[in-house]
């Protein structure tokens, strides 16, 4: 009998998950990750994850499953929380989600799991696993959940060939009111429990509270760039290669100040990222502000109005070799091959038509239509049909 250990959260898709497998015949325990207790980082006074362990604890008691609860705090402030600071004050925008099942789910935990025994590692996933035989060796492919409205392969972009080879995803044909009629069919605590929201980790916080307690606020100026600035609207030059077309279309436009107006302040560049519109408090203008840029060094945020303002839109990003990462490695591109693929650049984006070029330093994505806020530090992903078959950070 297969020992399967899933990562039981106190949410519906996890619970569902765990009593799918026992019902597969699996042996199944409950572990409950516990990944934040850093008192000196105070969040509010309510404790989420004392909530979501209790009822963790009482699904697994109804289905009859052994329970424990690991603490991966330490880990979790080491590889999540100060990489994400670190990011943030390199003015990037890291994204949490993908880095704890990278690092946390399907590596500190896998490996606790595995010295229990355990033949695979589970969680609620909306997304499926396949496995195909190249050469005579086992291939695993990263699908699309069958609930395209819930798919979440995204943030498992960055899983490798050896994690997924011991993953399990029970849910990822089901659809999300599938997966909560079972619950109430089970009767589980968590059937009606809401999604939870907010970072994989800190439960209900507002992100710039959170930055705030350690990174110190620094006031700075908001510029207005308008849309007739004339680096918009030059026509670009002829280029000898499409490496160096990919190059000039994914460069990050520098704006300085002279470039627009001041039209209010901030309390520090580091807290904002592209595309943003809250937070700005700035009233007056025909069309809501976004973030267009934002400089850490200079501690100055750009705007423009509206949601197509040309500083927003790009068609081009550039990953590099050390971020760049292959789920199919046997797909993997060599240096001035291309292929066209779907891409998104954010979790719930519509998949878009791109094509992927490697060159010597990396890989560029050029997308069909333009995108808006393309954003440093952010995963594109990428995918062939419903698979998902390479990520990387953006540039």
């Amino acid at each position: 009998m297969k020992r399967v250990i899933v990562g039981l959260s106190g949410g519906v898709d996890s619970s569902v998950a765990a009593y799918l497998l026992k019902e597969q015949g699996y042996e199944v325990i409950g572990l409950f990750m516990k990944n934040w207790h850093d008192d000196s980082v105070t969040i509010s006074d309510e404790c989420p994850w004392l909530d979501d362990s209790n009822d963790a604890m009482l699904v697994a008691d109804k289905l009859g499953i052994p329970f424990q609860t690991v603490d991966l705090s330490e880990q979790y402030k080491e590889r999540i929380v100060d990489y994400m600071f670190d990011e943030y004050q390199k003015g990037r925008t890291p994204n949490p989600d993908v880095l704890c099942n990278r690092e946390i789910k399907f590596d500190v935990f896998m490996k606790i799991a595995l010295d229990l025994g355990a033949d695979f590692v589970a969680t609620g996933h909306y997304c499926r696993k396949r496995t195909l035989e190249i050469d005579g060796q086992e291939v695993y492919q990263l699908l699309a959940g069958v609930d395209t409205n819930k798919d979440q392969s995204y943030f498992l972009c960055q899983l490798s060939q050896n994690q997924l080879s011991k993953a399990l995803f029970p849910i990822g044909e089901l659809t999300k009111p599938e997966v909560r009629d079972i619950a109430s069919k089970l009767d589980l605590v968590t059937a009606d429990k809401k999604d939870s929201q907010g970072l994989c980790f800190i439960g209900k916080v507002r992100l710039p509270e959170f930055l705030q307690q350690k990174l110190k606020p620094k006031e700075g100026v908001i510029v207005e760039i308008p849309k007739e600035l004339e680096s918009y609207h030059h026509t670009p030059p002829n280029f000898d290669s499409k490496e160096l077309e990919l190059e000039y279309s994914a460069k990050r436009q520098k704006y300085t100040i002279a470039n627009g107006a001041v039209v209010g302040k901030h309390q520090g560049a580091h807290y904002f990222t592209k595309g943003q519109r809250k937070g700005l408090a700035v009233g007056g203008t025909i069309e809501p502000l976004f973030v267009i840029e934002t400089d850490v060094d200079e501690n100055v945020i750009y705007t423009g109005q509206g949601k197509h303002h040309p500083g927003l839109l790009k068609t081009t990003l550039f990953v590099t070799n050390e971020e760049l990462h292959w789920v199919r490695e046997d797909l993997a591109l060599a240096n001035g091959e291309s292929m066209a693929v779907k891409a998104r650049i954010r979790y719930r984006q519509t998949l878009e038509n791109a094509i992927i070029y490697k060159v010597d330093s990396g890989l560029y994505v050029e997308f069909e239509n333009q995108q808006s806020a393309i954003t440093e530090g952010q995963f594109v992903a990428w995918y062939l049909n419903d698979e998902l078959v390479g990520s990387g950070v953006i540039s």
